[in-house]
């Protein structure tokens, strides 16, 4: 299981220290995400943020666009080199184009699915894709409750994975802890994103990661 801690939860007054704080404390992705305050209602950072989120930064990258104009912000955000560059199904009207596109610009592409997508709307877009994220909570804000039903939904997903494309990894985002883990273990979960849970548990950041793995 890889730990993805998203950045939306940790402290933005000294943000560099709180990444370099999850990459030492065992980290395997740091989780960036991108609002536009249009396709989510809420606004979050750019690409000058994100620099030196990379700067500062010793695992790879995970950045989840939550936009309407994917094109333009896979161009703002590609000379970063993110491991991975995640978009959502419902703002995409060509989803194997562009993920054809950010494949090209060396990055992983990853597609996301919202709490109400199915996961079978993904079938024919698997060879396409590194990695498929599924949304525990309805995208836009931190701190939410985890939505059990994506165990289901993960289990569904990884069946049609190992039929089209068994390498595609299932990452799974919002209302992650210890209390869920396991289940998703189970379903086939690959990646969780984690930002509450890490950045402000009580008992820190290395010993939240290491309950998660």
């Amino acid at each position: 299981m890889l730990v993805a801690p998203s950045i939306l939860s940790a402290d933005f007054a000294y943000l560099g220290e709180e990444v370099r704080s999850v990459c030492d404390a065992g980290a395997d992705l740091i989780h960036v995400d991108v609002m536009d305050g249009h396709f989510v209602p809420n606004m979050t950072i750019g690409p000058v943020v994100v620099e030196g989120v990379a700067r500062s930064s010793t695992k790879p990258l995970d950045v989840h666009l939550m936009v309407e104009d994917n094109n333009f912000f896979v161009d703002l955000f590609a000379p970063l080199k993110p491991e991975f560059i995640s978009f959502h199904f419902e703002s995409e009207r060509h989803p194997n184009r562009l993920a054809t596109k950010i494949r090209d610009l060396g990055i992983r592409p990853s597609l996301v699915l919202n709490p109400h997508t199915l996961p079978e709307v993904t079938e024919y877009l698997l060879p396409y894709l590194d990695m498929v994220l599924l949304m525990s909570v309805n995208p836009g804000f931190g701190g939410q409750k985890f939505i059990p039903d994506v165990v289901e939904r993960a289990k569904r997903l990884k069946d049609l994975i190992e039929k089209r494309n068994p390498d595609c990894l299932i990452e799974v985002d919002g209302g992650v802890s210890d209390q869920n883990i396991g289940a998703l273990k189970e379903a086939g979960v690959d990646v969780v994103v984690a930002g509450s849970y890490v950045f402000k548990n009580p008992k820190g950041y290395k010993e939240a990661i290491a309950s998660l793995k």
